[in-house]
């Protein structure tokens, strides 16, 4: 099965193992990782844009709940945090069990391919919100409540995506659910 952004390497699945590809998969790609080192920014960018969009999805929703009940700063932060990994978790998740893997090998896989990457973004995006004078004061009617939570995520995106890119250049991060990809 072809990839893009792997430069026409191919990856077996391995539905039952969580693991590298043998040895004799290796002598495929001349006894080197397929990814090792050549990855493209616009192959890192979609990672991130995967990953983002379960992040995203928390965020807001945890910014939402947290602003319309009234609760302080820091209940309202660790809400979309905890919610934005459960999302950016639950999509990588759902696309690895849609390719026959099984629920425990599919939740390891999640938490390789997105725990660094969701954590630099919350640090990221959470960091601008903290340090926005106002923003989180703003309410859900405010214009800046949203300006400021677009900007977030965006400047989330753009540290996060060089961080995607050397992981999958190691083999690690979202290269390790390619190969659960058909």
């Amino acid at each position: 099965m072809q990839h893009h952004g792997h430069s026409g390497h191919e990856h077996r699945a391995h539905p039952d193992r969580n693991e590298p590809p043998t040895r004799h998969e290796h002598r495929e790609h001349g006894g080197r990782r397929p990814s090792a080192g050549r990855v493209s920014w616009a192959t890192a960018a979609r990672a991130t844009a995967h990953c983002l969009t379960g992040c995203a999805i928390g965020e807001v929703l945890g910014m939402v709940i947290g602003t319309a009940l009234g609760w302080a700063d820091l209940p309202t932060m660790i809400l979309a945090i905890v919610l934005a990994f459960f999302f950016g978790y639950a999509f990588t998740l759902r696309g690895v069990l849609k390719a026959g893997v099984g629920f425990r090998t599919a939740f390891r896989v999640a938490l390789a391919a997105d725990t660094l990457s969701i954590a630099v973004m919350e640090l990221i995006d959470n960091g601008v919100l903290a340090l926005w004078p106002g923003a989180m004061d703003a309410h859900l009617t405010d214009g800046m409540f949203w300006g400021v939570l677009a900007i977030a995520l965006f400047a989330a995106f753009v540290v996060t995506t060089p961080v995607n890119k050397w992981m999958i250049g190691r083999g690690k991060g979202h290269a390790v659910v390619h190969r659960y990809h058909h």
